[in-house]
């Protein structure tokens, strides 16, 4: 081995947080993102083709799954309180894969329904375990962690689904197979290489408080009886609109009310994904505190103004100012995007108290997972109500970000708890 590859080996292990823990887990998510890339592109048109479902029959096998999947945050959350994490995590991959192989088995829509419904619980589960087994290796570098892992996660988004895209120009039953169990052995390898992970210290275990930390706030161990973190996580909910905006409304407000070619959807999507790639690691630097984090809340703020300001613009006519105008409502929205996570990962994990960080984070996750259910009907309606609608969009959510505000400034302390703490012992 030369001495600029270990040289280059050594930046990468300097660069990335959590040890070598940390770098397996990004692989495990790397290789996550790759099998649902592959699956999800195709999911839909599996149960149109393959199993010969009708177009309302998919819509409400979709809408069940992703009801049933908002249990799962929550769920997931309390057994990483009272369980290792490690095996938690384990035991989602493993139902993961059984759910989505069970499909394989029959053509019964019921049966369907309820398979995809089981899988959506450990599906829903696996962003807060993830999450919280980043926020307990990375510690202190937990925002660099995320952004990194989310770096991580979009090229294996892309890579998933040029395979799917690959497999779905063949169009044969068996290409639609593949593409399924090729998800679930993805599940499957994770799960090994997760067995080789160990267990990240809890936060009690790991951090101990300064002499020079104030004293912290008594914080409620049941998050459901913290109406503070409730109204964060309300907040929150709203925020991840950004997700509904740029995946479901933009399209359809690029063939419904623009003079916009339809074929640049597909391609403010890759730009999405290849912002993300781009400007996620250095956009974390400016949430290196939980103070920083908070800050981030105003400049979010004026992206959602503009950005929605720049989709009602799309509509006003002609092909130029259409295409102008969308491709900057993509790039801010997306830069809104980058930097909610930012602010999002950094602010849930501090208001939760190391005696039920799970519990918290997991109902945290129920942000998400609402918007995923909910998001996709607010779009459809806002693209029926017209241009107006998006302004009205862009000043509730600017009302939204003004009370998160000053609803996070007075939960956290004035020192930060990011860099208020002192490691005692390195996993």
């Amino acid at each position: 081995m030369s001495r600029s590859t270990r040289s280059a080996r050594t930046s990468f292990r300097n660069r990335v947080p959590g040890g070598t823990d940390g770098r397996r887990m990004l692989v495990i998510g790397f290789i996550d993102k790759c099998g649902t890339g592959l699956w999800s592109t195709a999911m839909a048109l599996y149960f149109t083709y393959v199993t010969g479902l009708g177009l309302g029959q998919v819509g409400l096998l979709i809408a069940v799954s992703g009801a049933a999947g908002i249990a799962g945050a929550p769920l997931g959350g309390r057994l990483a309180d009272r369980f290792p994490l490690v095996r938690v995590i384990i035991c989602t991959q493993l139902l993961r894969a059984a759910a989505l192989l069970a499909l394989l088995t029959t053509d019964d829509y019921p049966l369907l329904v309820l398979f995809s419904a089981v899988g959506a619980l450990p599906d829903r589960a696996t962003n807060v375990l993830t999450k919280l087994y980043a926020a307990r290796i990375a510690g202190p570098d937990r925002i660099r962690y995320q952004a990194i892992n989310r770096t991580t996660s979009n090229i294996g988004w892309t890579l998933g689904g040029l395979g799917a895209a690959a497999a779905l120009a063949v169009g044969t039953t068996t290409a639609f197979h593949l593409l399924l169990v090729g998800d679930a052995l993805s599940y499957l390898v994770m799960a090994a290489l997760t067995l080789r992970c160990a267990e990240p210290p809890t936060p009690a275990g790991r951090v101990a408080a300064s002499s020079a930390d104030p004293a912290p706030t008594a914080k409620p161990s049941n998050p459901w009886r913290d109406r503070g973190f409730l109204g964060f996580t309300a907040a929150d909910s709203v925020f991840f609109l950004h997700d509904s905006i740029l995946q479901v409304a933009l399209p359809l407000w690029i063939a419904h009310a623009t003079d916009a070619p339809v074929g640049l959807a597909p391609l403010l999507m890759v730009a999405n994904s290849a912002l993300v790639v781009v400007f996620q690691v250095p956009l974390s630097r400016l949430g290196s505190s939980t103070e920083a984090a908070r800050r981030l809340l105003a400049p979010l703020a004026g992206l959602f103004a503009v950005g929605t300001l720049a989709l009602a613009v799309s509509a006003l006519g002609g092909r130029t100012l259409s295409i102008a105008a969308l491709i900057t409502a993509a790039v801010v929205l997306t830069f809104a995007e980058m930097i909610h996570t930012i602010a999002s990962w950094e602010i849930s994990v501090a208001l939760a108290p190391d005696d039920a960080q799970g519990a918290y984070l997991g109902v945290h996750g129920l942000a998400q997972s609402t918007q995923r259910f909910v998001g996709p009907l607010l779009m459809t309606g806002l693209v029926s109500a017209g241009p107006l609608a998006w302004p009205v969009l862009g000043a509730a959510l600017v009302a939204t970000s003004a009370a998160q505000n000053r609803l996070v400034h007075r939960r956290l302390p004035t020192t930060s708890l990011s860099v208020a703490k002192v490691t005692v012992s390195e996993h």
